[in-house]
């Protein structure tokens, strides 16, 4: 038996990713998570994005009202965002273009509200033949139960409910590869609390804090891609 990994699994080249409306008015009315908590897994996945050199875009509404949040806007301020006034980005001609240039089949989604601007595209896209899958702790909604049904009928649909943690694991799958551990784990460190401090632990005691540092060391962050699905020079 051949040791493959399975067809679902992320990878840094299988996939795009599209980040929804992660804005001032919309954080405040989430009830279903701590909005602290969203902000940091939104901005661990596009700093993830930027590791890997995933294709990755941001989109709006009505930005001339409302920005990102700054720690997602400095985040990912290579990045031009499409602002819409579309609910459900996937009718926005100019974002499918942006998805299907990439070449990219999976495409991996977070954003707010999970029961309208993350559940329509997630829903559309499933319906245009595209593998989904939603990062359900990098999304908010009105209210616990709003986000609980908008996920179980996402899933129901066909979509892949996935956390950024595992996100950021599929896309390491092996700290053999020291191009990027070194990355990873610093943002793990960073962003992952007691999660990625226990991360740090294991590392010592595995005796690897060295290559982590060197890899570390050696790695240059990569830029952001832009809205073309090409690296920034």
């Amino acid at each position: 038996m051949s040791a493959n990994p399975a067809k679902t699994l992320l990878s840094p080249d299988n996939h795009s990713l599209l980040m929804i409306d992660h804005q001032y008015l919309q954080m405040l009315t989430i009830r279903s998570h701590d909005a602290s908590e969203i902000i940091n897994h939104a901005v661990a996945l596009v700093e993830a994005a930027e590791i890997f050199n995933v294709p990755m875009l941001t989109t709006t509404a009505f930005k001339e009202r409302q920005n990102l949040v700054a720690p997602l806007a400095e985040a990912t301020k290579a990045v031009k965002p499409i602002d819409r006034t579309t609910l459900n980005s996937w009718e926005d001609p100019r974002i499918v273009e942006w998805v299907e240039k990439t070449g990219r089949k999976k495409l991996v989604i977070a954003g707010q509200w999970t029961e309208v601007c993350v559940a329509m595209p997630v829903l559309s896209a499933l319906d245009s033949g595209y593998e989904v899958y939603v990062v359900t702790d990098a999304c908010g909604g009105a209210s616990s139960e709003a986000h609980d049904m908008a996920v179980k009928r996402m899933v129901q649909a066909g979509a892949h409910p996935i956390t950024t943690w595992v996100y950021v694991s599929e896309l390491q799958r092996d700290w053999a590869r020291a191009e990027t551990a070194g990355q990873v784990t610093k943002l793990f460190a960073e962003r992952g609390g007691a999660f990625g401090q226990g991360l740090l632990w294991e590392w010592d005691l595995l005796n690897l804090k060295k290559v982590r540092d060197k890899s570390a060391e050696e790695q240059p962050r990569h830029s952001f891609i832009q809205s073309s699905g090409r690296p920034v020079p």
